[in-house]
């Protein structure tokens, strides 16, 4: 059984890869030529399974399981933002940098050093045996500054629950144990357990 990761992205590849390495695990694009998938959706679930079903649909086989994420990070005090627009918050072409600085900038013009946030993972499984989506949640705090170099995205702001450190400082690890990602993955290896 083949799990093809509805993303082109090799450090999530990778990430995937070691999480679930009793699977052959590739990358959409390395199968199949890339194309733009329109994530329409108001949640991350929504936004999830659209891309897994657009890669479904084009597949070969039927045989495979399409895996896909769709993250971001959420800032109550900013009324949820970013949200599903975490790899966007800056405009359509800004890149992980941008975004960083505009949300730093957003807690600042709120005249807060930190407050409470969150990240989201939604993972989405589409196979032949029908669709699946889980989630998987990291609470703590952004704070209006960039801390380490680690991670990527807006982890040089976020410190996780029970710790003082960013997860840029934070060795990589440490965030594979508890990151929200990590604890959809679980969830997700689960169902795909019970698929074989």
């Amino acid at each position: 059984m083949r799990i093809v990761l509805a993303t082109s992205n090799q450090g999530k590849v990778k990430e995937f890869q070691s999480w679930i390495s009793e699977y052959e695990v590739v990358a959409y694009s390395d199968i199949m030529e890339p194309f733009e998938i329109d994530e329409t959706g108001t949640t991350f679930k929504e936004n999830a399974l659209i891309k897994a079903r657009a890669v479904y649909e084009k597949l070969d086989t039927k045989n495979d399981i399409v895996l896909s994420d769709d993250s971001g990070i959420s800032v109550p005090l900013l009324g949820g933002a970013p949200g599903i627009y975490s790899a966007r918050y800056a405009g359509v072409n800004a890149n992980a940098k941008d975004n960083l600085h505009k949300l730093i900038a957003a807690l600042k013009e709120k005249n807060v050093q930190r407050t409470p946030a969150f990240y989201t993972a939604a993972i989405a499984l589409v196979c032949q045996k029908g669709e699946f989506c889980v989630h998987g949640w990291m609470h703590g705090e952004a704070i209006a500054e960039e801390r380490g170099n680690n991670g990527f995205g807006y982890d040089p702001m976020f410190i996780p629950c029970g710790y003082n450190q960013t997860l840029g400082e934070l060795n990589e690890s440490v965030k594979k144990v508890f990151s929200h990602r990590a604890r959809a993955l679980e969830l997700a290896y689960i169902v795909i357990n019970s698929l074989k």
